[in-house]
C-alpha cells in the first residue's frame, strides 16, 4: 500500500514539474558567489538604480543590507538610496499595485525572496535572454520567460538583440520552436561579458536578499568543521583507550 501511494504521488508531481519548466530556456549557469562582498555591493547598486523603481524588497531594511555588505550609513544613503527614505526604513517604493497593473498589466512582484522562488540560474538567464519582439506590448520578449510583461530595463546596457528560432514539426504534426541563438541589432553600453558580470552581481544580491542569514551561517562553517574534526579525533582516542584491554 505504501509503495502504491509513493508511486501515485510521483505520478502526480511529474506533470507539475514538467509544466513549470516548459518553455524556460536555461542556457548557462549563474556561477554566483555570495561570499564576494564586492559582488554583493555591485549587485545592490544595480538593483537600486534599475529595479527599485518598480520592485520592492519590503522584507529587507537599508541598515541591514548596509551592515551585511560592509557599507557605512553614509555610503548606503548617499550612494545607493535614491529617495528620501531613512536608514532604518524597509526597501519599498512609491508604486501602488493599481499603477503597476495599469502600466504593465500586472503589478511588479516584491523581489525579497525571488531567488528562492525561481533559483539563481533562472534569474540570471531571464535577465540575459531578452530579445526585441514588436508583437509584444512592451516591444520585448524573453527566451527564459516567454511573453513576460516585464520590459527589458537593462537594454541600454546589453543592447538590442533579436532571437533566431528553428521551427521543427514532429511526427504528429506539432510545431516546436527551438532557440538557436541571438543576433545583435544594436550594441549596448557594455560588452557581452561585462553585461553578464553585471547581471551575475545583481542575481548574487538577490540570492543574498532571499536569506541574509546565510552569510552568518557560512561564516560559522569553518568553526563547525574544526569542531567536528576535533570531536572525531578525541572520540577516536576515547575508543582506543576504552577497547585497549578488550580482546
Amino acid at each position: 500500500m505504501m509503495k502504491k501511494s509513493i508511486l501515485l504521488l510521483l505520478c502526480m508531481t511529474i506533470p507539475v514539474v514538467a509544466s513549470a519548466a516548459g518553455g524556460a530556456y536555461i542556457g548557462e549557469p549563474a556561477n554566483t558567489n555570495i561570499r564576494s562582498q564586492s559582488s554583493l555591493q555591485k549587485g545592490a547598486k544595480t538593483f537600486m538604480n534599475y529595479c527599485m523603481g518598480c520592485h520592492t524588497m519590503q522584507f529587507q531594511r537599508y541598515n541591514r543590507v548596509a551592515e551585511d555588505l560592509g557599507l557605512t550609513e553614509d555610503e548606503m544613503m548617499e550612494s545607493l538610496v535614491l529617495t528620501d527614505a531613512k536608514f532604518t526604513d524597509k526597501m519599498t517604493n512609491a508604486m501602488s499595485k493599481e499603477h503597476g497593473e495599469q502600466w504593465f498589466g500586472k503589478a511588479p512582484p516584491d523581489l525579497t525572496v525571488i531567488a528562492k522562488a525561481r533559483g539563481v540560474d533562472w534569474l540570471y538567464n531571464f535577465l540575459i535572454n531578452y530579445y526585441v519582439d514588436p508583437s509584444r506590448p512592451s516591444g520585448w520578449n524573453n527566451a527564459t520567460f516567454p511573453n513576460t510583461s516585464m520590459p527589458h530595463v537593462l537594454w541600454e546596457l546589453q543592447g538590442i538583440r533579436k532571437a533566431n528560432y528553428n521551427e521543427e514539426v514532429d511526427a504528429e504534426g506539432n510545431s516546436h520552436a527551438e532557440l538557436t541563438g541571438f543576433e545583435t541589432v544594436e550594441e549596448g553600453q557594455l560588452s557581452e561579458e561585462a553585461y553578464k558580470d553585471l547581471v551575475r552581481d545583481l542575481v548574487n544580491f538577490l540570492d543574498y536578499s532571499s536569506e541574509p542569514a546565510q552569510l552568518i551561517r557560512m561564516s560559522y562553517a569553518p568553526w563547525v568543521l574544526l569542531f567536528t574534526a576535533l570531536f572525531t579525533f578525541f572520540a577516536y582516542l576515547l575508543k582506543v583507550n576504552y577497547f585497549r584491554d578488550i580482546h
